[in-house]
């Protein structure tokens, strides 16, 4: 039995939102399941994903395949990362706590560049609605100069 571990679309016409799940490859998209270990809700900005990192780690183990798009969101959230980790710790290249060492470094570092790309999108969004204000006014003076310039010409 191929297991997949893939996207179950829930939500209404045009408002999508996803359970990561693990399911029998020949299941219906939205059918049966063998576990759920997530959610991902792409409708909002940042993308909100829950996951559940030590059940998503089993299944991989036990040799579930992702599908694309989950593979994107383990990566992202270092679920692939923390496999490639171990299994260098399966080979004797270094001792779990190092393992562990180096998965937190990644995750600190990583969670900075959510920050900082969190706070560039917000920075980005107040500059668009100070500019709207300021493109209205500059509009409105055009409009309010016209009339006097053609009435000051004609006579």
């Amino acid at each position: 039995m191929a297991v997949k571990m893939r996207l179950q679309r829930h939500g209404s016409k045009k408002r999508p939102f996803y359970f990561i799940v693990v399911a029998d490859g020949r299941a219906p998209r939205d059918g049966k399941f063998i576990q759920k270990i997530g959610t991902y809700n792409p409708l909002t900005v940042p993308a909100t994903i829950q996951l559940d990192r030590q059940k998503a780690l089993d299944w991989l183990n036990k040799g579930a395949q992702p599908t694309d798009t989950v593979r994107r969101i383990l990566s992202f959230k270092g679920v692939l990362y923390l496999k490639h980790l171990l299994r260098g710790v399966k080979l004797g290249l270094f001792d779990d706590a190092a393992a562990m060492v180096k998965f937190q470094e990644w995750h600190t570092e990583h969670e900075a560049n959510i920050t900082r790309r969190n706070d560039e999108h917000k920075n980005k969004q107040r500059a668009k609605k100070a500019y709207v204000p300021v493109v209205k006014k500059v509009k409105e003076e055009a409009a309010a100069e016209a009339p006097s310039e053609e009435g000051t010409t004609e006579a």
